[in-house]
């Protein structure tokens, strides 16, 4: 029988080989870690509109993050545990318990006859060396039980579970990667184990992990990584909202931060995923107080203008923050931290708390219904404690030591946050940055408010603050000094003011909002432009070409392409005169993650482009569906099979794989255009010609190489994950 020839033959033939023109399954899929090609999954999805246009549309945007509620409510629960349990109602944590009570105090208000602390439950008394020996030693027992749980769930079931997530999250949104249902597990856990960790980063990971998951309920999605990826940058946006309570600080983080590629259509459509979220989480409630954050405040005094000068200075500290390069260390060491940390924790009260309430008592304004030893002014009629309405007054011993406290637990957050970043457990560094900054701001903001009340007649103070008035909120302070540190960290700007101002709810400090974030930026720039998500994309090998670095060199095309001199010859398949096992052969003695597919060895004029993936795929098909497959069949790529002897084996087309318009540069294509279109298209590869004859290829790995090397390092020594 002639296959390739005229006659009934040809016909069978080709009847059994148009099997193979359906789509194949599993073809135009991704291999877990694996660049995705932009430009290709456009087109796919473009292939789909035209066959769907007369049906209904799914929407996978509908869906929320009620997750986010739901594990502040149990972190919260599981923090409070560590201090002791509410005997009325086991699942409510400190402040849950002491709600319904009538026997609290205004200065005692979280004492409560229904919680109860480890001591007086063990031990029987509230008070004395061995009630505050036993409390310590709880308190150490629970963080290190949280430590080692965490830690023990990282190692065994989600390696990729530890750290915020954000670059696995800007990573994932440039390439595929596989998503870790484990990981919903490990966030309950996170923020509970007393390590100067947050959970507000981790959280825009589990939205991710959501809306990962669900986006395989819709062909539309799951079919598309492109479209996939549209999800995630939505998904980032509702996390940032349900973590700060800010939708449209959410959207611009997604922009600004998170998405490789952002259409106009994924903006509203992050807008709208932002919105449900943080409406779900209001329903949700899990701060107890009406608010979507746990930190709302509102200032009614405004800022002056000699006030940018302590502004700015914060702004400088937040950018030496933001340049403290933070280590790496391994999973044996995240019981020892956590052991210090609760050791050197307990003592001091500012420490010991939750973060997320230290925050909040750091950017309360001080007034009547405060109890916090932060407050504690001496009231200018009587001249005895009180608790005066304005907070610009003479301040009391009580309020020296707790700036003595907060100096040592700022010394305490800045060591503890640079040894614990990077421990092998679920971790954020957006909490203990707003922490350090917030505690830096609080005090300065003291400083000043003192330094205005006893020397009202300074010509800084003279023209706006009169005798008694109240013109210095060191809250304020509080709330600059936390935006200017995770500033200085993440090298946020836009989306970082919006969010503090969403959380404060206060537009006349947006200024100085806007004045310490620059700054810290300028600063920390200064050290290095990286911020801490780049810098961990790098460290952790991830093969991510950051959109905000420049390339500047004058390098062309043809000095970056691979084959290089002395390197083997460029691995290529051509059209119609190769073999099934030569085909298999190449596959095998390479590693490549696709092929050019030319017209023949001599004239090296290029067809397309087949992925290797695609290739195993449809081999292993055809030979499940179709009889006659050898190792010694044909393989074209070609629309109609070439003429074959009558005894040759049935040849196998694989056309339906091949990519017949693969992105092309000239070899003296400027290496400054080329990184651009790999930005912009988010190219997987692309291939380099000569008047249309084929001379390499240049992927994503080689331009990243070879920006390190016009850094002066070594090429070689970049290793990707």
């Amino acid at each position: 029988m002639s296959n390739g020839g005229g006659g009934a033959g040809a016909s069978s033939s080709t009847h059994l080989l148009d099997l193979l023109e359906e789509p194949i399954p599993g073809v135009g899929t991704y291999d877990d870690f694996h660049t995705i090609d932009w430009v290709r999954e456009k087109c796919k999805d473009r292939e789909r509109h035209r066959k769907i246009n007369s049906k209904k549309k799914e929407s996978a945007w509908e869906f929320t993050k009620t997750l986010a509620g739901v594990i502040d409510i149990v972190a919260d629960w599981m923090n409070d545990l560590k201090e002791g349990v509410c005997l009325s109602a086991m699942w409510f944590n400190h402040e849950q318990c002491c709600w319904d009570s009538n026997e609290t105090t205004f200065a005692e208000r979280d004492k409560c006859p229904q919680w109860k602390t480890w001591a007086e439950l063990i031990l029987g008394q509230a008070e004395g060396p061995g009630s505050y020996i036993m409390n310590y030693f709880m308190f150490t027992f629970w963080a290190l039980s949280f430590a080692f749980l965490a830690v023990s769930l990282v190692k065994v079931f989600a390696p990729y579970a530890c750290g915020s997530g954000i670059p696995e999250v800007i990573t994932y949104i440039d390439q595929t990667s596989s998503s870790n249902r484990f990981y919903l597990i490990l966030e309950f856990l996170d923020n509970v184990h007393g390590l100067s960790l947050g959970k507000e980063g981790p959280l825009v990971h589990v939205a991710c992990c959501c809306g990962n998951i669900f986006s395989y309920l819709f062909p539309k999605y799951s079919k598309n990584e492109a479209k996939k990826r549209e999800v995630l940058s939505a998904a980032s946006a509702a996390g940032v909202s349900v973590a700060f309570g800010a939708p449209i600080g959410g959207v611009l983080f997604s922009l600004e931060e998170v998405s490789y590629y952002f259409p106009l259509k994924t903006l509203w459509r992050s807008f709208f995923a932002a919105l449900v979220a943080a409406f779900v989480l209001r329903s949700i409630n899990p701060f107890g107080n009406s608010r979507l954050v746990l930190f709302y405040v509102e200032y009614h005094t405004p800022w002056y203008l000699f006030e940018l000068f302590p502004f700015i200075l914060l702004g400088v500290f937040g950018g030496l923050w933001g340049s403290t390069r933070f280590g790496k260390y391994p999973v044996l060491e995240v019981i020892t931290v956590a052991a210090i940390t609760a050791i050197v924790a307990f003592p001091n009260p500012y420490t010991r708390q939750n973060t997320s309430e230290l925050i909040k008592e750091l950017f309360t304004d001080c007034g009547p219904l405060e109890s916090s030893q932060l407050c504690q002014y001496r009231s200018q009629m009587n001249g005895s404690q009180a608790y005066s309405e304005g907070s610009d007054a003479a301040a009391t011993p009580g309020v020296y030591s707790a700036m003595w406290q907060l100096s040592l637990a700022l010394v305490f957050k800045i060591i503890m946050t640079i040894f614990t970043f990077g421990l092998k457990v679920p971790s954020g560094l957006f909490i203990p940055s707003m922490a350090i900054g917030a505690i830096a701001g609080r005090i300065v903001g003291i400083a000043v408010e003192q330094l205005a009340y006893y020397h009202h007649d300074w010509f800084l103070f003279r023209e706006w603050c009169e005798v008694g008035a109240d013109c210095i909120t060191p809250g304020l302070y509080a709330m600059v000094g936390a935006a200017a540190c995770l500033g200085g960290v993440t090298r946020m700007t836009v989306s970082l003011v919006v969010i503090v101002f969403e959380l404060t709810g206060g537009l006349e400090y947006i200024v100085p909002l806007m004045a310490a974030v620059m700054t810290s930026k300028w600063v920390g720039d200064a050290f290095g432009r990286e911020g801490i998500y780049e810098a961990h994309i790098r460290l952790n090998g991830y093969p991510f070409l950051d959109a905000k670095e420049e390339f500047t060199h004058t390098t062309l095309a043809r000095e970056v392409m691979r084959p290089r001199r002395n390197d083997p010859p460029l691995a290529v398949l051509t059209q119609d005169d190769m073999t099934l096992a030569e085909l298999q052969n190449i596959i095998s003695q390479t590693s490549c993650n696709g092929f050019p597919v030319i017209v023949s060895k001599e004239s090296q004029r290029l067809v397309g482009f087949a992925l290797r993936r695609d290739i195993t795929i449809a081999i292993e098909n055809a030979r499940r569906k179709q009889e006659g497959i050898m190792l010694n069949s044909r393989v074209y790529f070609t629309q109609h099979a070439p003429t074959l002897p009558a005894d040759s084996p049935r040849p196998l087309k694989l056309r339906s794989i091949l990519d017949m318009s693969p992105f092309t540069v000239t070899d003296h294509t400027p290496m400054e255009i080329v990184v651009d279109i790999f930005r912009k298209l988010g190219l997987r590869q692309c291939l380099v010609t000569h008047n249309g004859r084929l001379l390499g290829i240049i992927t994503k790995k080689d331009i990243l190489r070879h920006m390190a090397q016009m850094a002066n390092q070594d090429p070689e020594s970049i290793m990707f994950n």
